[in-house]
């Protein structure tokens, strides 16, 4: 029997390199991949070895989104059937759920963070509805995956169902070109700590970054690569504050273009603050694309993020809070790159998804 398998996000596919890592393993095993997302104004061009379809929403935020899209995916899901559906979070949870007690057919859910505890739902009657909507389909579903050990614990403590676990780490980058400064656009005569990633939100540390940078010596400056929604306020103040010159925004990029930008900076930074229980355990692909590029890091003093650099001694912890600390690590880190090289070199062999999705090829083998 021909194995089909129809993969549902709400994100824009050209930027989403955990699912583009797992739509690949799953080509490798023999599937037919179908993905399905949503196409944005600003959305790169595709060339994908699977077949790919994005939505052109009339809605682009908020309620009226969501509703959009759950109504759009149901219909996609039943006029094109297959015999596995992978949903992406909760918010594609709800259709393939459905369609796959219509069909028979066989889902499985990557939750890539604790959805009801992310801070935009925080406060607001939305969270509500998504929490009715999570207690109402997770207890029935059979293969719940997660990104890491605290988030699995959560969801058993919600629920008595532990997902299993795939962290979102860097496959080894062996596809991208190395391009200089020069060829980039970045001086250099300059130290450079970059910030990278398609959720570049408020309490992600980006507004100290800038703080920090802003009271550095003039050799430094920050490099923000991708977006969210913390950017446009950030691109206003650094214009009032006169940082042009010290804080630089490149939009998002396909994955080989941003790892060119990666390996090219000094110090990776992950500045998420304990705001709320999502950014608590969050532990971002960035941190894995840093030490596969051999950029040492600076990161929050949390769970997750802080266990891989104190394990494998690949930067140093700053809360981000305290702007004199981070200053502090940023030059630390910056001024004695080379003496991070030999754990950078040992994480990066034992940190990527080539080891990683080991227990994954095994569970989609066996479906």
């Amino acid at each position: 029997m021909n194995r089909t398998i129809t993969i549902s996000t709400t994100n824009d596919i050209a930027t989403d390199n955990r699912v583009h890592k797992v739509a690949m393993l799953l080509l490798e095993l023999g599937f037919e991949v179908l993905w399905v997302g949503r196409k944005l104004p600003q959305s790169l061009p595709l060339d994908r070895p699977y077949k790919t379809h994005r939505m052109s929403l009339v809605f682009n935020k908020g309620a009226l989104f969501y509703a959009e899209f759950q109504i759009r995916l149901f219909f996609f899901l039943l006029t094109h059937r297959s015999t596995h559906l992978l949903s992406n979070d909760l918010d594609t949870v709800l259709p393939n759920y459905l369609v796959s007690r219509l069909y028979h057919a066989t889902l499985v859910y990557d939750t890539h963070e604790y959805f009801c505890g992310v801070p935009e739902l925080e406060g607001r009657w939305a969270k509500k509805v998504w929490q009715r909507l999570e207690r109402s389909i997770f207890p029935r579903l059979a293969h719940v995956w997660t990104v890491n050990e605290s988030i699995a614990g959560l969801y058993e403590a919600d629920y008595g169902i532990r997902p299993r676990v795939f962290r979102n780490i860097s496959p080894k980058p062996a596809a991208f070109e190395v391009k200089s400064r020069a060829e980039l656009g970045l001086p250099e005569d300059r130290k450079i700590a970059i910030n990278q990633g398609s959720g570049m939100n408020v309490d992600r540390g980006l507004e100290e970054a800038v703080e920090a940078i802003a009271g550095m010596s003039e050799e430094w400056m920050l490099l923000l690569v991708g977006s969210g929604d913390a950017i446009p306020n950030l691109k206003v103040e650094v214009v009032r504050r006169n940082l042009e010159d010290r804080v630089r925004f490149v939009d998002r990029l396909p994955y080989a273009q941003l790892l060119q930008y990666t390996a090219a900076a000094d110090v990776g930074l992950s500045l998420d603050k304990d705001t709320n229980i999502n950014y608590r355990f969050s532990l971002p692909n960035k941190l894995f694309d840093y030490i596969q590029c051999q950029t040492p890091v600076v990161v929050s003093p949390l769970v997750e993020v802080g266990s891989i650099v104190q394990t494998y001694g690949v930067g140093e912890l700053a809360d981000p809070t305290d702007i004199e600390a981070l200053r502090t690590a940023i030059e630390k880190v910056g001024t004695s790159r080379e003496s991070y090289s030999g754990q950078l070199i040992r994480a990066a062999a034992e940190l990527n998804w080539e080891r990683e999705s080991e227990p994954l090829k095994a569970f989609y083998s066996q479906l």
